[in-house]
């Protein structure tokens, strides 16, 4: 969690868009008629909920908001929040097109789930034209009996992504680039 911040930092600190792609869901969702495994579970227990797209009531320190320590980049004006996306990937939102808009074409991508979401969202991110970094240290994923969830994807980044750093190479790079 400390080298997303570190990211944040840095990013910020050179003037570079940043984006979110937030995982939420809306009672509406609930309804679906399928689900995999993990889906069926974050709808169990509530994860991700919220009441609304437009309501925002009970979203203060849910387990659909921010984390703490993320807040004041996030909230700052600047960052940009992109629709939700329901399932893993941004292909269900609309972060390509705020990253196309700002002229952006190259990414450094991290995030919370490493073989869920933040794969998914390489390889949309990839499919869509994109240049992306993975940052490796900036993600983790979940160990079940049948294997490794930041291995498997780690294996992945390195087949798939334009470049795979660490939180530092990737500081050193915004550095370098500004």
């Amino acid at each position: 969690m400390d080298n997303i911040e570190t990211l944040f930092k840095a990013a910020k600190a050179a003037d570079i868009t940043v984006a979110v792609s937030p995982h939420y869901y809306y009672p509406t969702d609930h309804g679906w008629k399928f689900e995999g495994a993990l889906e069926k579970l974050m709808h169990k227990i509530g994860m991700f909920d919220r009441k609304g797209a437009l309501n925002l009531d009970g979203f203060e320190n849910s387990g659909a908001d921010w984390m703490p320590q993320y807040k004041q980049y996030i909230d700052d004006g600047k960052t940009v929040v992109t629709s939700p996306h329901k399932v893993y990937g941004n292909d269900t939102n609309d972060l390509s097109l705020q990253l196309r808009k700002r002229g952006v074409d190259q990414v450094l991508l991290s995030g919370m789930s490493a073989n869920l979401c933040t794969e998914s969202h390489m390889r949309e991110l990839l499919e869509q034209g994109f240049e992306v970094a993975v940052i490796k240290d900036a993600t983790a994923a979940a160990i079940i009996p049948e294997g490794d969830g930041y291995l498997a994807a780690l294996t992945n980044f390195r087949y798939m992504a334009n470049a795979v750093w660490t939180t530092e190479e990737a500081v050193q790079q915004i550095k370098a680039a500004t």
